[in-house]
């Protein structure tokens, strides 16, 4: 039987459309076709995989972005499937819900840690185990947030596996019991299996809506206007704090315990 690390390096190919060879030591990952189309578009490099699970597109600099899906379970495929490339560094360039008064829509977040709500991660690690990131990827992150002339916040983001939840009374007083910064559906799971695979990793999250207010539920139309505003300097800045990590030279992967 093939070990887990062979599954790997050929299930990457096979969902990406992309060889192995072709992949840069640093990785972007999205969820929005529209990060990977511009990301190409900046570049002039062409996008693999149109038509298969996921794309994704490499720069001269050695800069990879995929566009996995959405979920917890396709974060933890493609977290999974990246150890076959044993990158330098991971960051998802993600949405996430406000749900303090201190996160309003087109503000950045970076996650100090994030809850375990989604239920994928319990298949790596024990409850016990927290979500994190690693703090020197998100040491050049803040950098280049700062230098843009934008803050962050930085707390805690819950992470379901739900996507409608909006409704649920019950549910929200559970999160502003939980006193989280913010909701999404990956982070905590890209932090977990990346944490399995010993790969460092990092998110920035752009906060697209308010949802624990009726008036700041997420729609279409909201959604396009947080794309047209804020996407490019999402994706600009996430670009910049990978290609720093690379001219610098930096190691960024913690200890193996």
């Amino acid at each position: 039987m093939p070990d887990r690390l062979e599954i790997a390096r050929d299930w990457l190919p096979r969902y990406t459309g992309m060889p192995l060879a072709e992949f840069g030591d640093r990785v972007l990952l999205t969820n929005f076709h529209g990060y990977l189309s511009r990301f190409a578009e900046l570049f002039g490099c062409p996008v693999r995989g149109e038509g298969r699970p996921m794309s994704a597109a490499t720069n001269a600099d050695g800069l990879t972005m995929v566009n996995y899906g959405i979920g917890s379970a396709n974060a933890a495929t493609v977290m999974d499937l990246l150890s076959a490339i044993d990158p330098r560094g991971v960051l998802f360039l993600g949405k996430c819900g406000g749900l303090k008064k201190s996160t309003e829509i087109g503000h950045f977040v970076l996650p100090i840690a994030a809850i375990r709500g989604e239920g994928t991660s319990d298949d790596y690690f024990p409850p016990e185990v927290p979500a994190l990131p690693s703090f020197k990827l998100h040491k050049f992150v803040s950098e280049k947030v700062v230098e843009r002339g934008f803050e962050y916040r930085t707390g805690v983001v819950y992470t379901t596996n739900r996507r409608l939840w909006e409704h649920d009374e019950v549910f929200k007083r559970r999160l502003e019991g939980m006193t989280c910064l913010g909701i999404d559906m990956e982070t905590a799971t890209v932090f977990i299996v990346g944490h399995h695979n010993q790969i460092p990793r990092g998110a920035l999250l752009l906060v697209s809506d308010t949802p624990l207010t009726p008036e700041g539920v997420k729609t279409e139309e909201s959604d396009q206007r947080v794309t047209r505003e804020f996407a490019e300097i999402h994706l600009t800045i996430g670009i910049d704090a990978m290609t720093e990590i690379a001219d610098k030279g930096d190691t960024i992967k913690h200890f193996t315990y």
